[in-house]
Order: structure tokens, then C-alpha cells, then sequence
């Protein structure tokens, strides 16, 4: 049992400094190195394994030598990292994207936003049907498909008469279902030739205009679709930073960003645009990887300018993707 007790305690004094010095590369964020860039994701997985690891030397009363103090403080300080870095996204924090008032809430919202990865490869079309039909969002972003899930969605047209289609066969198709009128629309490939994202100007019902991007950027890891290797830095973002800054309309960007909101594109995003994200200080809402519950991170984002505020945001079910649905509802103020 003392034997045990020592490789469990030497196991965890491994996994502890193991876990700081991921925490401490992390913050390499500018880096382009890809494999720096992953590990933003992790980070709530790291913190808990640190207390994990903190709480075991604790248990142990393992703290007379001076080796184990510098242990104990080392674990503290990257948990403290972590801890700083995700606390926007507690639920307990203060919101960006200030809630509506009561005045709202017996009304419906000026606008509903789902955003459905697919999986180009999944060929379960019922249950996001359903999702669709029960949630009836006015605008339903589609990322992943291609031409049999464009075939497969037709079923939609008849409820969103106003449509984008961008079907591919690279996992980066995309195609936008609105009920709300499309006064104008237009696909730009902002970084990659086969990488669309589409612009579209919206009209609510009581007349007003307002600006919608949505927007699929390629994921910071090696890829071959499209080729991807770390030698071509992802620009999207900031793209879209700088087209949404200057625009004179309110702004809803919208989709699946490939990247978590803390990221330093994502930060540097807000700061481009001046838009806001509708998850912070309403809780993490991880809508990747849906097949697997250990590691899991928001990856889909609905980011609103100023003139909007939030009646409603919601995961939704499992439908056979490896992506949550994510609805948002907003009231234009």
C-alpha cells in the first residue's frame, strides 16, 4: 500500500509540473505555431486536473519539504492562469452582451440565430429536422454541406424562403436559411479559394435592417481540406474584424469559428469590430466535441454589436454531428 502510495504521488508530481508548463506555453499566444494555438482549448480540462493534482499532494499532507512547496505554489499559480482566463465565461460573470428587460420578455424576439454544424460525413438528417422544426429559428446558419445535405434540407425551403447555398465537399459549405427578407447577400472567400463566407443584409419585421456574416474559419491544426499546415496564417477573423467595424448597420456574426472565444483571434477580433460574444458571463455552452463529453469546447459563436441584447442562448440536442446546435435570440434595442 506504501509502495502504491508513492508512484501515485510521484505520478501526480509529474502530471502537476507536466500540466504547468502546458499552462505556461499556452500563453504563447501570438505564436503560429499550431500546437501552441491548441492548447487555448483545453484550458477548464487542465484546471480541474490541476486541483486534481493539488488536492492529491494536500490529501497527502505532502508539504514539509521545500520541493513540494515549490510544487504546491507552481500548481497554484497555473491554476490561478487558468482559472483568470476562463472566469468571463462563468455564468457568474458579468454578461457582455447585456440581458433584455422585462419589457421583452412576453415578446417574441426580434430574432432567432441557430447555428447547425452538420458533419459533411453524417447522414442523419431526421433529428435536425426536428431540432429546426420544434426551435423554429428565423435564421438557421448550416456549416458542413455538401450537395446531398444541401438535397437533404430542401425540406426547409417551403419555412425559409430566403436562402444562400454554398455546397462543398471540403467540410467548409455553407448555407444560410432565413425566414426574415435577405435585402442583399453576397459570398466572399476571405483567406482561402475554397473557403466561402457569406454576407447578408436582413430585415426584421418591423422593417429595420440589419447586417449578418456567417463565417467558417479553418481550424489552427494540419488539414488537408483545404491544405493547412501552419504555413498559412488564418486571416479570417480579422478580416471579418475589419468588414464588420466599419459597417453603419447593427451586425450579427454567426458560426462556427474553429477556435474558443479567449483565443487571441478571437480577442483581437473583439477589439477589431467592437463586437461582443453572447456566451460570456452566461457559462461556456461547449458545443464540440458532441461524441465526446471529456474533452469539450465552444467552438460555435453568435457575436453581436452594441445595439443588440439577449433574450435567450441555448445548446441544444445531439443530432449525429460531432457539433451541438447553438441558438441565440436576440432583441434589437
Amino acid at each position: 500500500m506504501v509502495e502504491f502510495k508513492n508512484i501515485a504521488y510521484k505520478t501526480v508530481l509529474v502530471a502537476g509540473v507536466l500540466l504547468s508548463l502546458l499552462t505556461a506555453a499556452s500563453l504563447f499566444y501570438d505564436s503560429g505555431l499550431w500546437f501552441l494555438q491548441v492548447l487555448n482549448f483545453p484550458r477548464l480540462e487542465i484546471l480541474i486536473a490541476l486541483a486534481v493534482c493539488l488536492a492529491f499532494v494536500l490529501a497527502l499532507k505532502k508539504w514539509d519539504s521545500v520541493g513540494n512547496k515549490l510544487f504546491i505554489a507552481t500548481v497554484l499559480v497555473a491554476a490561478a492562469v487558468q482559472a483568470y482566463i476562463l472566469f468571463p465565461y462563468a455564468f457568474f460573470a458579468p454578461r457582455a452582451v447585456p440581458e433584455a428587460d422585462n419589457s421583452y420578455r412576453d415578446q417574441p424576439a426580434d430574432v432567432s440565430i441557430m447555428v447547425a454544424n452538420v458533419l459533411m460525413t453524417n447522414r442523419k438528417t431526421k433529428e435536425i429536422l426536428e431540432i429546426t422544426k420544434e426551435t423554429s429559428p428565423d435564421i438557421l446558419v448550416v456549416l458542413e454541406p455538401d450537395s446531398w445535405w444541401m438535397e437533404a434540407l430542401s425540406v426547409l425551403h417551403g419555412e425559409y424562403p430566403y436562402r444562400v447555398a454554398y455546397p462543398a465537399s471540403n467540410t467548409y459549405g455553407m448555407g444560410l436559411y432565413s425566414k426574415l427578407p435577405l435585402l442583399q447577400h453576397k459570398i466572399y472567400f476571405l483567406n482561402h479559394d475554397s473557403v466561402p463566407c457569406i454576407v447578408a443584409t436582413v430585415r426584421l419585421q418591423d422593417g429595420r435592417p440589419f447586417r449578418l456574416m456567417a463565417l467558417h474559419p479553418v481550424a489552427p491544426v494540419p488539414s488537408g481540406h483545404p491544405t493547412n499546415v501552419g504555413s498559412v496564417d488564418e486571416k479570417s477573423l480579422k478580416l471579418a474584424g475589419n468588414m464588420l467595424a466599419n459597417d453603419s448597420l447593427p451586425t450579427v456574426l454567426a458560426g462556427d469559428f474553429n477556435d474558443v472565444g479567449w483565443s487571441h483571434n478571437l480577442t483581437e477580433f473583439e477589439k477589431r469590430s467592437q463586437m461582443k460574444d453572447t456566451r460570456r458571463g452566461r457559462g461556456l455552452y461547449n458545443t464540440y466535441n458532441a461524441n465526446w463529453w471529456v474533452f469539450r469546447w465552444p467552438l460555435d459563436y453568435v457575436y453581436v454589436s452594441r445595439q443588440w441584447k439577449v433574450t435567450e442562448v441555448e445548446r441544444l440536442d445531439d443530432f449525429g454531428s460531432d457539433h451541438f446546435p447553438f441558438l441565440v435570440k436576440l432583441v434589437l434595442d
